[in-house]
């Protein structure tokens, strides 16, 4: 249970110290990227990205799931 509340106050902590750097002002180089729009490329390379990240994912569950029941 000790160990429990330790890592629960940890992960409290790093959550807490992420929010201090959070509350910087914005920098200047989102708004010149989006202002020329240059930020939406950005964000559709991001969700490109993850979305094969998560297709793979997936096709691999799959595959170890047919070798776990011999469906080889």
């Amino acid at each position: 249970m000790n160990n429990f509340l330790t890592r629960t106050m940890l992960v409290l902590l790093c959550c807490l110290s992420g929010m201090m750097v959070f509350a910087q002002n914005k920098p200047a180089m989102a708004d010149i990227m989006r202002s020329n729009g240059k930020i939406y490329v950005v964000v559709g390379c991001c969700l490109i990205i993850l979305t094969g990240l998560f297709l793979y994912v997936w096709r691999v569950e799959r595959k170890i799931k047919n070798i776990e029941k011999g469906n080889v």
